[in-house]
């Protein structure tokens, strides 16, 4: 237990592969969508609270999203008209804050 106590910084590999444009499809929207679900339930705990907060934080994140899941979306379509396989690698990077 001490050594986890003593790291400041864990990494996740969570992503790491070639993919069908299908397959990176699937894995972008899940990602992106779970996201933007923990933002929006956010946004309605808080109203439910106060419902004259704006969340502005958590609705501009929800655009922010919503907007990457749009590019995300034109990129694999482009790499499907052009047969294209994707590579993708991801890291969640976790670290202490004092």
């Amino acid at each position: 237990m001490e050594t986890l106590v003593k790291k400041k910084v864990q990494k996740i590999n969570s992503i790491d592969g070639v993919f069908t444009v299908s397959e990176a499809s699937d894995i972008i929207n899940a990602v992106l969508n779970v996201k933007i679900n923990f933002h929006k339930l956010n946004r309605l705990s808080i109203t439910e609270g106060n419902d004259k907060d704006d969340c502005v934080f958590d609705s501009g994140r929800i655009a922010e999203l919503m907007n990457e899941q749009q590019k995300a979306k034109e990129f694999l379509s482009l790499a499907r008209v052009n047969g294209k396989k994707l590579k993708i690698k991801s890291v969640i990077q976790i670290e202490t804050e004092d």
